[in-house]
């Protein structure tokens, strides 16, 4: 129906012609001339019609409104020179018209879909009509850039060898952290299928049957709840596996493509490169005590760092800091660079940041410009002391240092929110700056947050215990280290990965510590276990998120904007009125039955 697209007329075209489709994008009368803009995917063509006398076609040109959809047979002519667009890729040419064939209309659009007013329209509006919301230019250019960034995800691993398999999506259910989304059987009476958090299990199994280096572009379903930097439901990652392989060779293998990512598909430069220009590789206590968290963002990585000031106020005056850690706690100090002129509002408001982390608030000393210290707890600590802590952690004229005491995880978890807090009041967060780095020494085994005096998993249970099974009857589970790494770009977890455990009496026990009883690992893990005893060959490999690295590489506010049909943060779909009520049919046919529901849900 088109001979060409609205995006590629040019001079060389002139004197042809053409049959053009697309949207009205604007209609503009200059009494008896009509001008539209004609858009479609590629671009807008300017047509112009009323040239060719009081012919029948220019009767239904002033029938013509946004977003109608045309058809338009015309001659390519040059702009007059006054009237060239150069903004625009066919701003030198326009179409005098000499068919029109009107293809569809629209009603009157709920919002305006043009320009930048798009962007102080609801966002339940815009989702409930994302078939509109698509049709904005900044909505295309994300789903070009998408396809062009998985292409060269793709193009990348097939380079390197790398096999792209597909695995199921109707699976088991298999404990990976977070809920499963449930899928009754209807051949199966009482068993569900779940679908798959992550293709965890099937990439190992691969990895026995020989395919020694997978990967894929793999959907992903897990019901949590929403966030920023996670969608609703189902997210796609770029899970890869390979046989024989250290920790070292999948960073070899991951760092180039990164940093390829980072140069192609953002205008950020990779920063923080080791000596051997690699990616740093911080072990996990160290990145919780430097920088309160395991996800640190190394753009400020000296103008906010955490030490650790225990021994130095061991028998100071200051009862907060000697209770805590008498009773085996430590105390950590922040140095802001240049926050010494915080507000005592702002000041109080990183003390209540601080204390949703489980601290009990938040002690400071304020530098001044003359090197003087400034702070209520002095008259504790003493002035000698004060200057001691100042020197230990490199503070400076103009400086704040925040102080808080406790437990140990609860107090790095504070002073990592806060810095994370300093750092946006600050502007250190610069948008032009890549900061990646491993996080690598992960615990094994951590106390359950549902039940806080029960070991479980810290991680991923497929993992290599290091040290191996000996690791696991000599130590104690919160001293086991395991082969678990995560991928870290400016404050975001983007990847996690592991050597995987490939040892059937490894995995036992591994889950034995964790509560589990060898019935229940073969139950749950069964088809695991089984290949695991036909020669498994030693293996692992990680699953960047990919929707997640590029939401930080292109700065959006959130990853909803990556997605074509995103859910809104409650997890609905407001254009398709998902979830649903299903008939009770339905219902039996899967053989389910729904209990009264309450009248507030």
């Amino acid at each position: 129906m088109r001979s060409h697209t609205c995006g590629e007329l040019n001079k060389s075209n002139i004197g042809q012609t053409v049959v053009l489709a697309g949207w009205v994008h604007r209609r503009r009368d200059h009494g008896g001339i009509v001008f539209v803009d004609l858009r479609d995917r590629y671009g807008i063509t300017q047509i112009k019609f009323g040239m060719k006398g009081n012919t029948e076609f220019l009767e239904n040109k002033d029938e013509l409104r946004n977003e109608w959809v045309i058809k338009v047979v015309g001659d390519v002519v040059s702009r007059p020179e006054n009237m060239v667009n150069l903004k625009l890729k066919t701003g030198e040419i326009e179409v005098e018209a000499k068919e029109l064939a009107i293809l569809n209309k629209s009603n009157v659009l709920p919002f305006e879909i043009d320009g930048e007013k798009t962007g102080c329209v609801n966002e339940n509006l815009r989702l409930r009509y994302r078939f509109l919301d698509l049709r904005r230019p900044e909505a295309l250019k994300m789903l070009e850039l998408k396809d062009k960034y998985i292409q060269h995800i793709r193009k990348y691993f097939q380079g390197l060898n790398f096999l792209e398999v597909q695995t199921p999506i109707l699976a088991n259910s298999s404990p990976e952290g977070a809920r499963d989304f449930l899928i009754p059987s209807r051949l199966h009476p009482g068993k569900f299928y779940a679908l798959p958090q992550a293709p965890q299990q099937f990439k190992q199994l691969l990895m026995v049957g020989g395919i020694d280096k997978y990967f894929q572009i793999a959907p992903c379903f897990r019901d949590e709840d929403p966030r920023m930097d996670r969608h609703y439901g189902e997210f796609y990652q770029l899970d890869m596996e390979m046989s024989f392989v250290s920790q070292d060779d999948i960073f070899a293998v991951m760092e180039p493509l990164m940093v390829e990512l980072t140069e192609t598909f953002s205008n950020k430069k990779v920063v923080g490169l080791s000596s051997d220009k690699k990616f740093v590789k911080i072990p996990w206590r160290e990145s919780m005590t430097r920088f309160g968290t395991d996800k640190p963002d190394l753009r400020f990585e000296f103008e906010m760092e955490i030490k650790g000031i225990t021994e130095l106020v061991e028998s100071c005056g200051f009862s907060v800091f000697a209770d805590a850690i008498k009773n085996g706690g430590v105390v950590h100090a922040l140095k802001v660079h240049g926050g010494g002129s915080f507000s005592r509002k702002e000041i109080e408001d990183l003390s209540t940041i601080a204390k949703s982390k489980g601290v009990n608030g938040l002690a400071h000393i304020i530098i001044k410009e003359n090197g003087d210290l400034h702070s209520p707890i002095l008259k504790y600590l003493g002035e000698e002391l004060g200057k001691s802590i100042v020197a230990a952690v490199n503070g400076d004229s103009g400086d704040i240092v925040f102080f808080a005491a406790g437990n140990w995880n609860p107090v790095c978890s504070s002073l990592g929110a806060v810095r994370n807090e300093c750092a946006e009041k600050l502007g250190l967060k610069d948008k032009t700056k890549a900061a990646w780095c491993w996080i690598v020494d992960f615990p094994m085994y951590s106390f359950s947050e549902i039940e806080p005096n029960r070991i479980d998993f810290g991680h991923n249970p497929f993992s290599m215990p290091q040290g191996g099974l000996r690791s696991l009857y000599d130590l104690a589970p919160l001293d086991i280290l395991a082969y678990q790494f995560d991928l870290v770009l400016n404050g975001f977890e983007v990847s996690s990965g592991a050597i995987r455990n490939h040892d059937p009496e490894i995995m036992y026990k591994a889950f034995e510590i964790a509560g589990y009883s060898r019935s229940q690992v073969d139950s749950k893990f069964g088809g695991l276990i089984r290949a695991f005893e036909y020669g498994a060959p030693p293996h692992g490999g990680n699953a960047p998120g990919i929707d997640r690295i590029l939401m930080v590489l292109q700065d959006l506010e959130s990853i909803r904007d990556i997605y074509a049909f995103p859910k809104d943060g409650q997890g609905r779909d407001l254009m398709m009125d998902s979830p649903c009520e299903v008939s009770l049919e339905q219902l039996e046919e899967v053989h389910i039955s729904i209990s009264e529901l309450d009248n507030k849900s």
